[in-house]
C-alpha cells in the first residue's frame, strides 16, 4: 500500500483575519495543553484503525500552529513519527511571520520539519493592513531568512490576488519580494469573501476588482511567477522543479491521507469522514468523526473498513478526474484506466474540442489539461467534460 499523508488542525490564532472563513479561535495555554493531548490521542486512534499503514507526509495546518510552541510541536511530531514512521518524510508547519522565530525554528529544524508554509498575503504594506494582518514585510523576509539559518530551506508563501485596490503592479511588487528572498514555493490564492466572514458583514466583496479585472490579476501573476522560475502545478500553486507540496499533492491525485484534529478532513480508500467543528468535542472524543457523505457517526475503524473495499465507481472515477483537472498537468488516459478499468475516454477529445479552441484546455493523445485561463472557469470546464462520460457523478 502506498503511503499515506497526514494531516493535523490546529485551530489556534492570535486573531481572526476579516476573511478567513476556517476554524480557529484564540486559545490560553490551557486550551493548546487540551488540545495537544487530544492530538496526540487522536493519532495513536488512528494509527491503530489503519494499521500497518505508513506515513511520508506531515502537514501542520490550522489556525496559527506555530503558536503552540516548540514542546507541543515537537511532541505531535514525535507521536506522528512514531505512529506511522514517516520515512524520508516531507514534513510541513504552517507559521506566520513575526519577529524572534529563530529559537523556534531551531526545535522544528530538531524535529525533523523541514518545510515551512508562511502566510505573507502581500509584500505591499497597504494591502496587508487592510487584510488584517499582524506582520510587516520586514518581518516575513526575517523570518525567511532566520528559518534557512535553523536549516529549514524549502519554505512557502502565500499570496493573496484580487484584493481591493490591487493592481498588476503591486502584484508583480509582492512577486518580486518573494523571488528575492529565494522561497521554492508560492501559493497566490484569489481572495474569495465567505459567507459569516468579518469582510461579508462589510461589503468587501463589492470593492473587489471585478471576474474581468481578477482574471487580468490572475493570468498576469502565472505570467510573472513562470518568468521567475516559479512552474504552475495546480491552480493556485507554483514551484521550482522538485519543491512541489508533495503532501498536497495526495489531495489533487486522490491519495490517501489522514485529517486529525477539529474540523480536520480525511479520505482513505475514497471513504471520506471529517471532524466537527469544535474544539471542545475533539478533546472530549479525539477520534469522533462523521462521514463526509451523510453527516453519521463514524469511527475510524468503520472508515479503515470501507477504506479496504475500495472505491473505483462512477463516483470516484468522477472525483479523481475532477480533482486531476485541478492540477497543471491534468490527467491521463492510460493512468486513469489503470485506477478505473471501465474509464472509458473516447467521449473527452470531442466535448474538450470546444473549449480547446477557446484556449481553456489542451488535447493531445495521452490526455487533456486545463490552462490557466480554463483555471479561471475550472468548475464549468471540468462539468461539460464529466457530463460527456456515461455515469461519471462528481
Amino acid at each position: 500500500m502506498s503511503p499515506l499523508g497526514v494531516y493535523l488542525h490546529v485551530p489556534f490564532c492570535a486573531s481572526k483575519c476579516p476573511y478567513c472563513d476556517f476554524y480557529s479561535l484564540a486559545g490560553d495555554e490551557s486550551a493548546m495543553d487540551a488540545y495537544t493531548a487530544a492530538a496526540l490521542a487522536g493519532i495513536d486512534a488512528a494509527a491503530r484503525a489503519f494499521a500497518p499503514r505508513r506515513a511520508d507526509t506531515l502537514y501542520l495546518g490550522g489556525g496559527t500552529p506555530s503558536l503552540l510552541g516548540a514542546a507541543r510541536l515537537g511532541a505531535l511530531i514525535g507521536r506522528a513519527r512514531s505512529a506511522f514512521g514517516l520515512s524520508d518524510a516531507e514534513v510541513t508547519v504552517e507559521v506566520n511571520p513575526a519577529d524572534g522565530l529563530r529559537p523556534l525554528f531551531d526545535s522544528l529544524a530538531a524535529a525533523g520539519v523541514g518545510r515551512l508554509s508562511m502566510g505573507l498575503q502581500s509584500a505591499v504594506s497597504a494591502e496587508t493592513a487592510f487584510l488584517g494582518r499582524r506582520h510587516t514585510p520586514q518581518q516575513a523576509a526575517d523570518a525567511v531568512r532566520d528559518a534557512r539559518a535553523a536549516g529549514i530551506g524549502n519554505i512557502s508563501l502565500d499570496l493573496m490576488l484580487g484584493i481591493p485596490q490591487q493592481t498588476a503592479e503591486s502584484v508583480e511588487q509582492s512577486i518580486d519580494f518573494c523571488a528575492a528572498l529565494g522561497v521554492d514555493h508560492i501559493s497566490a490564492y484569489l481572495l474569495k469573501v465567505e459567507e459569516g466572514t468579518p469582510f461579508a458583514r462589510r461589503g468587501v466583496g463589492a470593492l473587489c476588482p471585478d471576474e474581468d479585472a481578477q482574471a487580468d490579476i490572475y493570468l498576469r501573476a502565472v505570467e510573472l511567477l513562470g518568468r521567475r522560475g516559479y512552474r504552475q502545478y495546480e491552480i493556485s500553486n507554483f514551484a521550482r522543479p522538485g519543491r512541489e507540496s508533495r503532501h498536497n499533492l495526495k489531495y489533487w491525485n486522490r491519495e490517501d491521507y489522514l485529517g486529525i484534529g477539529p474540523a480536520a478532513h480525511g479520505c482513505v480508500g475514497g471513504a471520506r469522514y471529517y471532524f466537527p467543528r469544535d474544539l471542545r468535542g475533539f478533546v472530549e472524543n479525539p477520534a469522533a468523526v462523521l462521514s463526509e457523505r451523510d453527516d453519521e457517526p463514524l469511527a475510524l475503524e468503520a472508515v479503515a473498513a470501507r477504506a479496504a473495499k475500495g472505491a473505483t465507481g462512477p463516483e470516484a472515477l468522477g472525483e479523481y478526474l475532477m480533482l486531476r483537472l485541478r492540477l497543471a498537468a491534468g490527467f491521463d488516459y492510460r493512468e486513469t484506466r489503470a485506477r478505473f478499468p471501465a474509464f472509458d475516454p473516447s467521449p473527452l477529445p470531442r466535448a474538450a474540442a470546444p473549449m480547446a479552441r477557446a484556449g481553456l484546455c489542451r488535447i493531445n493523445e495521452s490526455g487533456i489539461a486545463l490552462t490557466p485561463r480554463g483555471f479561471l472557469v475550472s468548475n464549468a470546464v471540468i462539468a461539460r467534460l464529466l457530463d460527456a462520460l456515461p455515469g461519471a457523478i462528481y
